[in-house]
């Protein structure tokens, strides 16, 4: 039985070149989702400077099958993220980390914890991150302004790395080929596709008015799908359109990123479907109140805009659909979409 705690993944093309590897890389990034999404161009890069290098990555448990399929890193390693007083799984993960001997660390995760690994299992290992003492020390700069984005941009210039894809991620490599499932389902092109849940910690984040939102794009001619996730599905029985469960109930993140792929527009929360959105290079708009900026998020591309407001609830329909009408553009609803019953 292999270790729970290590994983593997096909080595990158653009490492496939002849020789061994020359150096041992680790890369920290517990998460959550949106930034697991974010640190894409951040690994493409550190990638690019260390093209014959073995590269692993530490992450948790939940982020584990998307850092697999990532194409820039070597190996995936896990960390159950114990509490710091528990001394024996401490223990298990020093012994991991310190069988692996690497040369270099990068943290994106920079975060209290892992300035406590470095002082614990890396003393002396080049450190790139914030962590007292490293040898590669981030040069902080306003870091309440800051998006991700921009502190592993500074962060990997500070570590004297060149950059190219940080500021720029693209997660095409997340999606499943979904095709012959959106025909299956019914679903035609063009197609919008609402994003109208959230976490349920964060309730402040839903928009409340999806459902008209959908009605009102049905009668354009617009085909409505959703995609919800387990814990959103009487939500998405609200609104207007086709549902897509899929054979388990629900949509996996691969799954989700192919559907996205097809569609003509989203529309969604500040939630971390949203951000893949984002970063698969989708024509959308993310809805923001004031419990933070979408500047922060780093949500708001090319691709991707957004509407922020003091109170998601006084936000109108009508402020929406004009912003959906002037970044569809050229893309032209279907006759045969002009009506639709939610699909369950």
């Amino acid at each position: 039985m292999s270790d729970p705690l290590t994983s593997s993944s096909p080595a990158p093309d653009a490492a496939a070149e002849t020789g061994e590897a020359k150096r041992r890389i680790l890369i920290i990034k517990h998460g959550a989702f949106g930034d697991v999404i974010q640190s894409d161009g951040a690994l493409r890069d550190i990638r690019q400077n260390h093209k014959n290098d073995d590269i692993a990555i530490l992450t948790t448990p939940p982020y584990r099958r998307i850092y697999e399929r990532c194409p820039w890193i070597n190996r995936v390693l896990i960390d159950p993220r114990a509490p710091r007083w528990r001394l024996d799984q401490m223990l298990k993960l020093k012994k991991m980390l310190q069988a692996e001997h690497f040369d270099m660390v990068y943290d994106l995760q920079d975060s209290p914890r892992t300035a406590t690994y470095y002082r614990w299992f890396f003393k002396g290992v080049d450190w790139s991150g914030t962590a007292k003492g490293a040898s590669h020390p981030m040069r902080l700069r306003n870091p309440k302004k800051y998006r991700s984005l921009d502190r592993h941009a500074n962060q990997l210039k500070d570590a004297g790395l060149s950059i190219r894809y940080t500021r720029r991620p693209n997660v095409s490599w997340m999606a499943d080929d979904m095709g012959a499932f959106l025909k299956s389902e019914g679903v035609e092109d063009p197609f919008i596709l609402l994003i109208p849940g959230c976490s349920i910690r964060h309730p402040q984040k839903r928009w409340p008015y999806y459902a008209e939102l959908a009605q009102r794009l049905i009668g354009e001619g617009y085909q409505i799908v959703t995609a919800p996730g387990p814990d959103e599905m009487d939500l998405a029985a609200t609104i207007p359109g086709l549902t897509l469960k899929g054979p388990r109930g629900f949509l996996n993140w691969f799954e989700l990123a192919g559907v996205m792929q097809r569609a003509a527009f989203i529309i969604g929360n500040d939630t971390g479907p949203s951000h893949l959105a984002s970063h698969l290079g989708v024509q959308g708009l993310a809805l923001f109140g004031s419990h933070t900026t979408a500047e922060r998020t780093g949500i708001e591309r090319e691709n991707f805009t957004v509407i922020e407001v003091v109170s998601l609830a006084n936000l109108p329909v009508g402020r929406v659909l004009d912003e959906v009408h002037l970044r569809l553009g050229n893309v032209h609803p279907s006759s045969a979409n002009s009506v639709q019953l939610n699909s369950v």
